[in-house]
C-alpha cells in the first residue's frame, strides 16, 4: 500500500448517457462471488469518529476481517517473499514504516512516503494522488507494482491458492475455496476498515466532555489551531462539532517538492486529472497520530512536528498553483510550540487484534 506514481492496475468503469441518446442501458450485474458470506459484523467505532462508511458490496463479516488480517501480514504476496503490507504500514509506526519514502522488494525506493492506514475507511480518496476511490480498489494495486510487492496478480494468486488453509478461510469468507484477485482486495479492505484510531486527549477534552484531558499548552495550541489569523490548520484538517477526521478529504497544493527552478518533482493529482490547477496538489493527510507518523508531507521532506509547523508558518513555498488556504500566518515561538504539543495530544490508541495474528501462514510477518 506504500503510494508511488505508477497507475493502479484496478481502473473504475463508467457508463455515459449522452444528451440526446435514448437507447436503454444495461447496468452490468455486480460480481457477488467478491461478496463475503455470512452475518456482517458491526465495527466499533472509537470517540470522535464519525459513523463508519462500509460498501454494500463488501460487508465486513469475521471471517473477512480474519482473512484480510492474514493476507495483510503475509510476506508471500511479494515476489521474493520479503515484504507484507505491513511492511509499509508497520502497527509500531501507528501503520506507517518511519522512513521518508517507502522501499520496495530488491532495495527499490518509491517516490512517495508512506501514509498511515488509520482511518483510511473515511477518506473518498486512497493514495497521495487519490488514483483509487475505494480500500478495494487501492488494495492489490501495491502488489503487482514493480516499486512496491512487484508480483504479478495471477501469480501471487496462486501462490495463497496453495495453502490448504488459506483456501479454507477463502471458503468460510466466500462459500467457495476459489482465490480469486478480487476477494483478495475484499478481504484486505475488511480487515483495513476494521484499523480505526480514535479516544484520544483531544477527542475526551472535544467531544468528551472532560477538560482536563489536555494540559495548558495543549489547549492553546487547539486555540491557535483554530484561530485563521494564527495557525489556520482546520481550514483543510478539519474539526467538526461531534466528531473529527482532521482531513478534509480533498487535494492542495501547498507547496511541498517545489523544486529550485520552480517545478515540481512530483506532480501529484495533475497525474490523474491532467487538471492543471491540480499540479503539485496532494491529498490532505489525515492529523490523527501525527506524533508517530514521521516524517511528514508526500515526499517525507520533513522530519519533525516542529519543522511541519514552521513550514506553514512561513506560507510553504510560492507556486503559480499556490492554495489560497497558504497564506500568512502569525505564529509567535510561544504558539508555534504549543501547537506542536497539541497535535500530541491527537495520538489515539488502535483496535485490538490489528497485529500479526499469532496463528498466521507461514512467511508472515
Amino acid at each position: 500500500m506504500m503510494d508511488v506514481r505508477h497507475k493502479t492496475m484496478a481502473c473504475v468503469g463508467a457508463l455515459l448517457l449522452l444528451a440526446g441518446c435514448h437507447k436503454s442501458v444495461t447496468t452490468p450485474t455486480p460480481d457477488v462471488s467478491n461478496r463475503p458470506v455470512g452475518q456482517a459484523i458491526a465495527i466499533a467505532v472509537p470517540l470522535g469518529l464519525p459513523a463508519l462508511p462500509v460498501p454494500r458490496d463488501n460487508p465486513p463479516t469475521a471471517a473477512a476481517v480474519a482473512l484480510g488480517r492474514q493476507l495483510f501480514y503475509d510476506k508471500r504476496l511479494s515476489v521474493d517473499n520479503t515484504l507484507a503490507c505491513s511492511s509499509c504500514h508497520n502497527p509500531q509506526y501507528s501503520f506507517t514504516d518511519g522512513v521518508s519514502l517507502a522501499r520496495g522488494v530488491g532495495g527499490a525506493t518509491g517516490v512517495r512516503n508512506s501514509p498511515t492506514v488509520l482511518n483510511a475507511a473515511y477518506q473518498p480518496f486512497q493514495f497521495w494522488d487519490g488514483r483509487a476511490i475505494s480500500l478495494e480498489q487501492q488494495a492489490a494495486s501495491p502488489i503487482a507494482d514493480p516499486l512496491e510487492m512487484g508480483r504479478a496478480h495471477d501469480s501471487s494468486v496462486a501462490g495463497i491458492a496453495k495453502d490448504a488453509a488459506y483456501r479454507a478461510q477463502f471458503k468460510q469468507t466466500f462459500g467457495s475455496d476459489d482465490v480469486t484477485i478480487g476477494r483478495v482486495e475484499a478481504a484486505l479492505a475488511s480487515f483495513e476498515r476494521t484499523l480505526l484510531s480514535g479516544d484520544s486527549a483531544f477527542d475526551r477534552y472535544q467531544f468528551g466532555g472532560d477538560k482536563h484531558a489536555l494540559n495548558a499548552a495543549q489547549v492553546r495550541g487547539l486555540a491557535a489551531y483554530l484561530d485563521p489569523l494564527r495557525g489556520n490548520c482546520a481550514a483543510c484538517h478539519t474539526i467538526g462539532e461531534h466528531t473529527a477526521l482532521f482531513t478534509d478529504g480533498k487535494f492542495h497544493n501547498i507547496g511541498a517538492g517545489v523544486t529550485g527552478d520552480g517545478g515540481f518533482s512530483d506532480e501529484g493529482r495533475y497525474h490523474e486529472t491532467k487538471n492543471v490547477t491540480d499540479t503539485g496538489a496532494f491529498k490532505t493527510s489525515t492529523l490523527r497520530n501525527i506524533a508517530e507518523t514521521a516524517p511528514y508531507m508526500h515526499d517525507g521532506s520533513l522530519k519533525t512536528l516542529k519543522a511541519v509547523v514552521d513550514f506553514y508558518a512561513g506560507g510553504g513555498n510560492s507556486n503559480p498553483y499556490l492554495d489560497k488556504e497558504m497564506k500568512s500566518i502569525h505564529l509567535n515561538g510561544q504558539e508555534r510550540s504549543d501547537l506542536v504539543e497539541f497535535l500530541k495530544s491527537l495520538t489515539g490508541g488502535v483496535p485490538p487484534n490489528s497485529g500479526p495474528p499469532a496463528d498466521g501462514p507461514t512467511g508472515a510477518q
